[in-house]
């Protein structure tokens, strides 16, 4: 639960991505110049979003490095922006780094999105100061922006998916422990971080395994490595792999999705909801009768 809102399989959360930087991986996401930025979550607002997820650092080891200071510099004063214009808005904050989290948190962070599996230890310990919530990730123990070499779970195809759940567990405790609620806890089985496609296809093949653990699921699937090299297409050209990729994440019980594309990242989860019978559709005209003359579609 955030801000007093709880999501489920019945209204998944769309998080939408707003990178103030100039080299995200995905061109349409370079949003450094704060107009820019400012306009880009008004229309992830406008098209669905339900939590904004606010980063300053590339997360691939390509591009030039980003110290704390730079990375307060280019998240702080748009958070405060952010919450000044929408006090009511669901605030994430992408970052590794326990000292940017602590700038942040004047601003009203609400969700700490630790993309690099407790890579700073104390971040989990601030996010719970600050009240807010936290993702649990998984990197397979690789450090921040560093691309998976050579990576290996073992010969079967599984194991990747036992270290995983492995983790997550474990990450979660330590976020209870730490003095974070459970309905405030995430966990993301991140993929692409420390994984080869492989590892991610079989991962999001057993997203149910993941929502087993009892804690919100989150998939950032939106135009990521592992769909580009199985359709072998640039990020500018994954939108479709995506959105398939985040129906059957959302038909195996996951209820947060990080997404570049919000409104049609919404259409897919409300008609993967409806689907499984957990929606009604806006619409039930179909096979009712009309009054004479009228058009039935």
């Amino acid at each position: 639960m955030l801000r007093g809102r709880r999501f489920d399989a019945s209204r998944p959360a769309v998080m939408a991505i707003v990178n103030r930087t100039p080299d995200s991986f995905f061109s349409g996401n370079r949003l450094a110049d704060l107009d820019t930025a400012k306009r880009a979550l008004e229309d992830a607002l406008e098209a669905g979003a339900d939590i904004i997820d606010i980063g300053g650092v590339r997360a691939g080891q390509e591009g030039d490095a980003v110290g704390p200071i730079e990375e307060i510099r280019r998240v702080v004063p748009f958070l405060e922006w952010a919450r000044g214009v929408h006090p009511g808005i669901i605030v994430s904050l992408d970052t590794w780094r326990s000292e940017v989290a602590r700038e942040a948190g004047a601003a009203g962070v609400d969700l700490v999105n630790d993309t690099w599996a407790a890579a700073d230890p104390d971040l989990v310990r601030v996010a719970a100061d600050l009240g807010a919530g936290y993702v649990v990730s998984h990197t397979g123990g690789l450090p921040p922006r560093t691309d998976p070499v050579d990576v290996s779970y073992g010969g079967d195809p599984l194991d990747v998916v036992r270290d995983v759940i492995t983790t997550l567990a474990r990450g979660a405790r330590v976020a209870e422990l730490s003095g974070i609620p459970r309905e405030r806890i995430l966990v993301d089985p991140t993929l692409d971080f420390g994984k080869t496609t492989a590892n991610s296809l079989e991962v999001l093949r057993h997203t149910a395994e993941l929502v087993a653990l009892g804690y919100p699921v989150l998939q950032a699937v939106s135009r990521k490595d592992f769909v580009g090299e199985t359709l072998d297409l640039p990020a500018e050209e994954r939108l479709e792999g995506s959105l398939a990729a985040t129906a059957v994440a959302a038909w195996l019980g996951a209820t947060v999705f990080r997404a570049h594309d919000v409104r049609a990242t919404r259409r897919v989860l409300d008609m993967v909801a409806s689907v499984r019978g957990e929606r009604a559709p806006l619409l039930a005209l179909r096979g009712v009768r009309r009054p004479s003359g009228e058009n039935p579609g």
